[in-house]
């Protein structure tokens, strides 16, 4: 079968994504396998054709007018291990894009690889985890990462990209940053701990369990689970608090001093995650949102705010981008007129400003 075979046009977009919003796609492949990946980077080069890489659709926002090139959705598929990896002992996985994130953390922790066991219930595929750096519950991917493997747009060749030159740091990397749009991830490799124990250093975690517990990777990832699901943050099957795009708004990074100006002008203290390597605290942009006087189940027309979690806006039922967007800003807005923080949207946009 040709390449040109294997492209549909006008693909509607808003199933593949669990927002659930979005118009089609002009075109749409799903590679699953590289060379693909390769031929439709020169087959969109040649007819000066945008081209958008889509994952599992969980942390994107696309235009009620859908998008007007060719979607690259990556369904590629195997994990691989190394063991022994180098003297630490650990154990590599190199995992390709495609694979689902829950199930690879699964699988890690059924074979008692530690690393990424806080990172449970989070939606999406592999190859998106390198690009937002994803994180939670005290754990970053970026803290496992060995190597990213992508294909350079730019170049048209590819690289196999060290986690340092990937350029990591909170909910960033070279992927959604100063080259955002340049690379194709195909595949990951983590570095884990075998029989490791679990990181336990978030607050609702710990509250999970008593003081001198020692649970087990599994029992850690399904308290995550747990938790995620308590917040609207875990997908489940007909539950509307479920149709959203995780997290919209990422927590903002500021320095003490200005958390105390928060704290005064809210006349309450906000939770500080002290991060020493930036020299600054995390606030919870939930708390700053509630604060500003959106409360969970919040509507604006079809768009709304979770009824369990304050950072999930949720499609309550045929909600166009737009809606969701208005809402989003009418929040920010309101943050910044009270607090002069300029809350960050975290999902991808597309065709949207």
């Amino acid at each position: 079968m040709s390449f040109d075979d294997l492209l549909e046009e006008n693909k509607p977009l808003a199933p593949l994504t669990t927002l659930g919003v979005g118009g089609p796609a002009r075109w749409f492949l799903e590679a699953t396998k590289e060379e693909l990946v390769a031929q439709a980077a020169a087959w969109a080069r040649e007819r000066g054709v945008r081209l958008l890489v889509l994952g599992g659709g969980s942390n994107l926002v696309i235009s009620d007018a859908g998008f007007d090139g060719l979607v690259l959705q990556i369904a590629m598929h195997g994990i691989d291990t190394v063991e022994g990896a180098g003297s630490s002992g650990r154990r590599i996985y190199r995992a390709a894009a495609g694979e689902d994130w829950d199930q690879f953390v699964q699988k890690c922790i059924d074979q008692d690889c530690a690393g990424i066991e806080c990172l449970a219930g989070i939606p999406g595929t592999v190859g998106g985890t390198p690009v937002q750096n994803v994180g939670a519950y005290g754990q970053e991917v970026s803290s496992t990462i060995e190597r990213v493997r992508a294909f350079d747009l730019a170049t048209h060749t590819w690289e196999e990209l060290p986690a340092w030159d990937c350029r990591f740091s909170y909910r960033r990397s070279r992927f959604n940053t100063a080259h955002r749009g340049r690379f194709v991830v195909t595949r990951v490799d983590y570095r884990l701990t075998p029989g490791g124990a679990p990181t336990l250093t978030y607050a609702d975690l710990q509250r999970e369990f008593a003081p001198d517990a020692h649970p087990s990777l599994a029992e850690v990832a399904a308290a995550v689970r747990r938790i995620r699901h308590a917040k609207g943050m875990l997908l489940v099957e007909g539950d509307p608090d479920c149709r959203s795009a995780g997290s919209f708004f990422k927590n903002p990074m500021i320095t003490e001093e200005r958390a105390d100006e928060i704290a005064q002008i809210s006349g309450d203290q906000p939770p500080r995650y002290r991060l020493p390597e930036e020299r600054k605290v995390k606030i919870p942009a939930a708390w700053l949102i509630e604060r500003a006087g959106f409360s969970k189940g919040y509507t604006l027309g079809a768009a709304g705010i979770s009824s369990r979690h304050t950072l999930a806006l949720i499609n309550r039922g045929g909600a166009t981008s737009r809606e969701i967007l208005a809402l989003a800003e009418q929040i920010q807005n309101a943050v910044r007129e009270r607090f002069g923080i300029a809350l960050e949207k975290e999902p991808v946009l597309v065709g949207l400003h």
